[in-house]
């Protein structure tokens, strides 16, 4: 039987990804829907390739240009568009592919009507992981990462039951300053920030990768998906991004999930669970790797890992204060305005000066999220730029 797909965020990295899945696997998946930012010159594109039944823009000038050209598909726009596609009656798979917490609102709404949520961002368990494990928890929706390494530690677990778990390993590619150990951090620029050693990614998600933010979000995100104890999650530092998640169990036994690093694995993956299908990655030269290793993740150098450990002591909502101040502060490195190192600092002075209380709805994440963004921003213009 094909699948109905809706796609939020189409003109993406992961979202050109999903694409080209579907675009190699037609006689399993049919998109219906597609949702995308400002990006309207790709998304054209990407309209009259796939020719789904509805679209949604990010604004209302987008959506009525949009409609000009084609006139006879449902095009709509803003949050209320999300809702809108991922409600459409026909969908079975609603892949949540936007970055940041745009897509929030949407991601909810398909838990509540049951759809299979493929999460490609980390920032919907991240700041509201309890709330939205209480709504899976009522509906019965099944939330399946593809996130390369959650969708790891979902495989590793697939045939065990958490009680034999002993921990869950997350790798991190360590950016592309691991190896200089020595480099003063202050220095770095915009440009070897986001020169990644391994993986093309977004600008933001590059940044975090150097910063080993995206590992801190990965941690506070793992324990949401998987019914963690903090102590039971760890990162080690894997250069060759081949490994992508262990985990150990109470035998001492580990299981863990290689493959090229290619995102269209762990995207058809979501798509075909529990089934397999085949696809047009590479396998692994097991031979030609050499070595896989494995090394401490350094803590003290990168603070962001143990600022997620705090994060999920304090509870409630510090993750959506964590994941806005970080948000924000990546803004300004990239515009030039903060240094590299700066970002660790915003964020703990955030974390350090939260407003913690617990999230019972929506409404009160987008206010934790509205607020913490502009106190980061009074904290940036007034205490750190000068």
């Amino acid at each position: 039987m094909i699948k109905n797909i809706v796609l939020l965020g189409s003109t993406g990295s992961i979202g050109r990804n999903v694409l080209a899945v579907l675009r190699e696997n037609q006689e399993h998946f049919r998109l219906i829907a597609m949702a995308a930012g400002s990006n309207t010159q790709l998304l054209e594109k990407q309209i009259r390739e796939f020719s789904p039944q509805a679209v949604s823009v990010k604004s209302q000038k987008h959506a009525r240009e949009l409609q000009e050209k084609f006139p006879r598909k449902k095009i709509v726009f803003g949050e209320e568009g999300l809702q809108e596609i991922v409600s459409l009656p026909p969908a079975d798979c609603v892949i949540a592919a936007i970055n940041g917490t745009d897509g929030l609102a949407a991601a909810v709404q398909a838990i509540r009507l049951k759809r299979r949520l493929c999460l490609a961002n980390k920032e919907t368990m991240v700041v509201a992981g309890d709330l939205i494990n209480r709504e899976i928890s009522a509906s019965g929706a099944e939330i399946i990462p593809i996130d390369s390494e959650q969708s790891a530690i979902f495989q590793c677990l697939a045939a065990s039951p958490r009680r034999q778990v002993r921990r869950v390993i997350l790798t991190a590619s360590g950016g592309p300053f691991f190896r200089d150990k020595h480099r003063d951090l202050s220095s770095i620029s915009v440009e070897e920030a986001l020169a990644h050693p391994t993986w093309s990614m977004g600008r933001k998600i590059t940044i975090d990768s150097a910063t080993l933010m995206n590992k801190a979000l990965e941690i506070i995100e793992a324990r949401h998906l998987f019914d963690l104890n903090p102590e039971q999650i760890d990162v080690v530092i894997h250069p060759q991004c081949v490994v992508h998640s262990l985990v150990e169990f109470i035998d001492s036994s580990f299981l863990a999930q290689l493959g090229v690093p290619d995102m269209k694995l762990p995207i058809l993956y979501s798509l075909s669970y529990p089934e397999r299908l085949a696809g047009s990655c590479p396998s692994l030269d097991l031979p030609g790797l050499g070595k896989l290793e494995f090394f401490p993740a350094d803590r003290q150098r990168f603070p962001s890992m143990q600022m997620a450990y705090d994060v999920l002591r304090q509870g409630q909502n510090a993750g959506a204060i964590f994941n806005t101040a970080n948000e924000v502060a990546v803004e300004y490195f990239l515009a030039g305005r903060i240094g590299f190192k700066t970002i660790f600092a915003v964020v703990a002075h955030m974390l350090d000066q939260g407003d913690y209380h617990p999230l019972h709805s929506l409404g009160d994440v987008q206010e934790t999220i509205h607020l913490t963004r502009k106190k980061t921003i009074e904290h940036i213009e007034s205490e750190v730029i000068k």
